[in-house]
């Protein structure tokens, strides 16, 4: 009566036809493995649960006090297992056709100001100097932690690109670098002048690996788990709270301080690697605030 090989089915169809990352397929597998290991226990499966079995589901993981985010995303991935389902021909309906998903709230994103990640950099570049310069000392520690946090801020890659990067993707005398991204899509970002800089120090002293920032790991390269300790302790160590920095609050600040800038919606999606426009739009308050201050501008606006 178990149908838990039909999730195979649909994951495979998720990595091949949709390019989705392993933590993606990772997560779907738990949700959906959850939601068919409850409809076994009230007798029926997949192929066979009626509508009222989803919303007993869906009641029994609100019963269990998972937020409105996470019944949306439960949700989503067993309406898109049930249309698998029914395009593969295992059932001829979707018993979640007409469930609406809860409604969701999106928390604006952690931000720091221009000013803090100002002193963030300055206090990376400083530390890295000191290293260079201190003859005794071997490390290479602070001069990558340099190199990573101009890499984030100049380019807003997700902190699993940063640091799985090959020496490869820097192009064209370090102008420009190349990112995979999720679903091995590849995007190319150019680079700032301060993280052009970095990267030739950087790859003087490290050119003999594959990876940009190698590790004696599993991955053979930096750990991103490393590197977010790192970065707190930075950020103790010039005066900023180590809970509010971390290496997705600099994606954030990066696609903020853009948009603050005047950049173009559109420019940051491709900037960041979204797929969707709608995941951008989080960053919309930033628009509305700008059109709030030209308003003021206005020789009518007092």
């Amino acid at each position: 009566m178990q149908n838990f090989h039909l999730i195979d089915n649909f994951l495979e169809m998720m990595s091949a036809e949709r390019g989705a990352a392993k933590n993606t397929i990772d997560a779907y597998r738990a949700d959906l493995e959850d939601y068919e290991s409850f409809l076994l226990s009230k007798k029926t499966n997949s192929i066979l649960a009626k509508r009222e079995h989803v919303i007993a589901y869906l009641a029994k993981l609100d019963a269990e006090g998972l937020g409105a985010n996470t019944l949306a995303r439960r949700l989503s991935a067993i309406k898109q297992f049930h249309q698998f389902l029914q395009l593969e021909a295992n059932r001829g309906d979707d018993p979640t056709r007409i469930i609406s998903s809860p409604k969701t709230r999106r928390s604006l994103p952690k931000v720091l100001s221009i000013e803090e990640v100002d002193i963030l950099l300055k206090g990376a570049s400083e530390a890295a100097q000191f290293e260079l310069e201190d003859e005794k000392n071997k490390s290479t520690k602070a001069q990558r932690l340099n190199v990573l946090l101009e890499l984030l801020y100049a380019s807003g890659m997700r902190v699993s690109e940063l640091v799985s990067l090959k020496r490869q993707a820097v192009m064209r005398d370090n102008f420009f670098i190349t990112i995979s991204g999720k679903g091995n899509k590849e995007r190319i970002v150019p680079l700032n002048d301060g993280a052009r800089d970095a990267v030739k120090a950087w790859l003087e002293v490290n050119n003999k690996n594959q990876f940009l920032f190698p590790a004696n790991s599993k991955s053979n390269h930096l750990e991103r788990q490393v590197f977010a300790r790192e970065l707190k302790k930075l950020a103790i160590k010039v005066g900023i709270d180590g809970a509010r920095v971390s290496p997705h609050v600099l994606r954030h600040a990066f696609a903020s301080h853009l948009l603050q800038g005047g950049a173009n919606l559109r420019v940051v999606q491709t900037l960041l690697g979204h797929a969707d426009i709608s995941t951008t739009q989080i960053y919309t308050h930033i628009l509305d605030e700008r059109l709030r201050e030209l308003v003021a501008l206005h020789p009518l606006s007092n």
